[in-house]
């Protein structure tokens, strides 16, 4: 995860998950999830935010690798209740190798998937009826984040292993084309105990006038523009975080202006600041992760809708810090961490609403789920941990 390349961020805490396979049964023939949009996140208080909250199962897919021991099948389907966080498992869409990471058309009728693997590629699934669409290379390796570009015309997606980062189209029913756009990260140099660039998240800014890629490889955030009618890349600027960081994942506030920044290797957060007319980042002082001095890696933060809390996800101390964002987004203050409930927690997501948080735990082969009370961003677990092979990705709709 820190410097091994991507071989052992695949297979680190790959554990047997004889039981966790059980709870996903290949089942492509299930009923399809209701994919009704859920009512958008806003700031208010708890009541408002129940009044919100969807009633009846809601869909969940669940990413994983295929191809290690204790693996699952494809990609995990599953629902759970908006109002207790219970998790049912109801089934597997087969044939897409090594789905790592997910994400969501923003018409929500279509599913991206990584298949992060040597020979790099993503895949289209449309959910109405679970039909792969089919798959496109990136153009490099280990591919282990993606993204849909808010105007649902282009997919961004981060090559962990080569350290580049590509753009496909998106036409009308949800399929991709072939690739119109690939850069890999060459300048600056590798950081302390880096063998080369490994690109870990590709994204839009708030405003829609950026994309920005994390480079763990090269201690760097990078900005490009992207071209909306050709789908090509042109860098604009470069912020690099202190040596040996290892960014790995950026969220922004939502106010636009500030970003937080989980780095891995050094096990620290950062507030980035942001301009919107040049896209230019501006790395901070790195911040504690609240976790001690044993060994940990950070892996994603995330933030609330009403930008009062941030959260981070803390693989070897498996935990989830708390944190309060204070002036506008310009300040994290630690609040303390909560105990995971499970083993290397990979990723954690929000609930639509941001009633719930789920936490992906990759060698404990579970997803845990968290009530968020929205006053004070306090943690309470809601019932026990749902088994799932090889959990690396959990996306609630």
């Amino acid at each position: 995860m820190d410097s091994g390349g991507w071989s052992r961020r695949r297979f680190v805490g790959a554990l047997a998950g004889g039981a966790a396979a059980a709870a996903l049964p290949a089942c492509d023939n299930a009923p399809a999830p209701a994919t009704t949009p859920a009512p958008e996140p806003e700031a208010g208080t708890s009541a408002s935010r129940e009044a919100r909250r969807p009633s009846g199962p809601r869909p969940l897919y669940l990413g994983t690798y295929t191809s290690v021991e204790g693996g699952g099948k494809g990609i995990g389907l599953a629902t759970y209740d908006a109002a207790t966080g219970r998790i049912t498992g109801s089934g597997t869409i087969t044939g897409v190798g090594d789905p790592s990471y997910l994400a969501l058309h923003p018409d929500r009728r279509t599913l991206y998937a990584v298949d992060e693997r040597d020979n790099g590629a993503v895949t289209a699934v449309r959910l109405a009826d679970r039909k792969v669409l089919g798959s496109r290379g990136t153009g490099g390796a280990a591919p282990c984040h993606l993204s849909v570009h808010p105007g649902g015309r282009w997919l961004l997606s981060a090559n962990y292993g080569s350290g580049s980062v590509a753009v496909h189209p998106i036409d009308a029913s949800g399929a991709l084309g072939e690739r119109t756009g690939l850069v890999r990260h060459t300048v600056p140099p590798p950081g302390p105990g880096q063998e080369g660039p490994h690109a870990h998240q590709f994204v839009t800014s708030p405003d829609g006038g950026h994309v920005l890629a994390v480079d763990l490889g090269t201690d760097t955030v990078y900005t490009y523009r992207l071209d909306d009618k050709a789908g090509t890349l042109t860098e604009v600027a470069q912020a690099r975080t202190r040596p040996g960081a290892g960014p790995r994942h950026l969220t922004f506030h939502p106010g636009g202006r500030y970003a937080y920044l989980a780095n891995e290797v050094d096990n620290t957060v950062a507030v980035c600041s942001y301009d919107p007319a040049s896209g230019r980042v501006e790395v901070g002082e790195a911040q504690s992760t609240g976790t001690g001095s044993g060994t940990n890696y950070p892996a994603q933060i995330l933030v609330t809708a009403d930008g009062r809390h941030a959260f981070l996800a803390n693989r070897g101390h498996n935990s989830l810090t708390r944190y309060a964002v204070e002036a506008d987004g310009a300040r994290l203050r630690l609040l303390g961490t909560v105990p995971v409930g499970g083993d290397f927690p990979r990723q954690i997501a929000f609930s639509p609403d941001g009633t719930l948080l789920f936490a992906a735990n990759q060698k404990s082969s579970t997803v845990t789920v968290f009530h968020v009370d929205g006053a004070d961003g306090g943690l309470r677990r809601a019932g026990e941990a749902f088994p799932s092979p090889v959990a690396v990705c959990a996306l609630p709709l």
